[in-house]
């Protein structure tokens, strides 16, 4: 796979075309991308005080028509599919007023939706002019790059642990962006209308990245993407058309300070680790043929082989097969169900799987 060097950890500025078209090919690991919304405002819109709201107004979300917006996205996707790896993935947020044509098109370029999660904002701004529900939530769509992507990164169990050991689930409750995380200009005016928050970002490169991978943002604005990734020690490449968004996010990304790697280590599942086999324990001399191996409470007893079998009574076969034997179950985790003394006490054989895992 190439690796574009000379691009990471900076951002483009200029039109995400153009700049989109001078990354290789099969590059990038991870790509957010939050485009424009094309929010077809009409009308200013104001609270009951009459004071004005400050509305997304800027040229950059603006289209002549639904045909225009659609053939825009298609042209940024072309270029998203053609730099992403094949285990890459592609997030893109939007809202009502795009989110649905966005995921056809993504559909019609054979991309494969993995996901949609539901961002519940947990302060949204309420309806003024109380004529239709309060837009309180966005939609963000997780897509591989073809129906037959395998190997994406998807840090399962990582997601239990930042969920208090539950499965993570598709709607997600985090605040908008405010207070000190929202960037200012030199008025104290918000800089940018639609800046995202980092919390979701962190979730974001979480779940489906690792250290080290290349992550994308095509629409750059302030920089919480290249914020996020820098303090997750993921590489960054951010694309952006405005010089003035450019400049606030270098500031921004300059000021962060990046925690140290043991720091950043996520709880990887079953499937994500170096594959140990029992025998290698007994090649390394962490265990020798002979050792008593017991079940909890010691109610089971089984012997060490050299070839990494197990003797249980008058049977023989893997630390799984033995220790559904002595249940009489039909399955069973070996590691987790056979133990060695250590004094008066009993610990699983898995503690010299993980030791073993961590001189690797």
């Amino acid at each position: 796979m190439n690796k574009p060097a000379e691009y990471l950890n900076t951002i483009l500025h200029g039109d995400c075309f153009t700049r989109l078209a001078e990354l290789p090919d099969a590059c990038v690991d991870l790509v957010f991308a939050d485009p424009p919304y094309n929010l077809q405002l009409r009308n200013a819109l104001h609270r009951p005080d009459t004071s004005k709201v400050a509305g997304v107004d800027d040229d950059w979300d603006k289209f002549e028509s639904f045909a225009a917006y659609d053939d825009f996205t298609q042209k940024w996707l072309a270029e998203v599919k053609r730099i992403l790896k094949p285990t890459g993935t592609l997030w893109v947020i939007g809202s009502y007023h795009n989110i649905f044509r966005v995921g056809a098109t993504l559909q019609d370029m054979g991309f494969w939706i993995l996901n949609d999660i539901v961002w519940r904002k947990v302060n949204p701004l309420p309806n003024f002019r109380g004529t239709r529900f309060s837009n309180a939530h966005e939609t963000l769509i997780w897509a591989a790059r073809d129906e037959k992507a395998r190997n994406y990164q998807f840090n399962y169990q990582a997601m239990k642990s930042l969920n208090e050991d539950k499965q993570m689930r598709s709607d997600w409750f985090l605040p908008i962006c405010s207070g000190n995380e929202r960037l200012k200009n030199d008025e104290g005016k918000r800089l940018h209308p639609t800046q995202k928050p980092e919390s979701l970002l962190y979730r974001i490169l979480l779940a489906a990245s690792q250290k080290g991978d290349v992550v994308l943002d095509p629409f750059f604005g302030t920089g919480t993407t290249g914020a996020v990734a820098k303090k997750l020690k993921r590489n960054y490449i951010g694309i952006e058309a405005d010089a003035g968004y450019v400049a606030a996010a270098q500031t921004r990304i300059a000021a962060i300070d990046v925690a140290e790697d043991d720091d950043l280590e996520i709880t990887l599942s079953p499937m994500q680790q170096t594959r140990i086999p029992f025998g290698t324990l007994v090649e390394r001399g962490m265990l020798k043929p002979g050792t008593k191996l017991f079940g909890a409470a010691r109610k089971y007893q089984a012997s060490v082989r050299a070839d990494g079998s197990l003797k249980f009574g008058e049977r023989a076969g893997s630390i799984h097969q033995m220790g559904a034997a002595a249940q009489g179950a039909s399955a069973c985790n070996g590691w987790t169900f056979w133990h060695t003394a250590e004094g008066d006490d009993l610990v699983p054989i898995d503690n010299l799987r993980q030791k073993l895992r961590d001189e690797i």
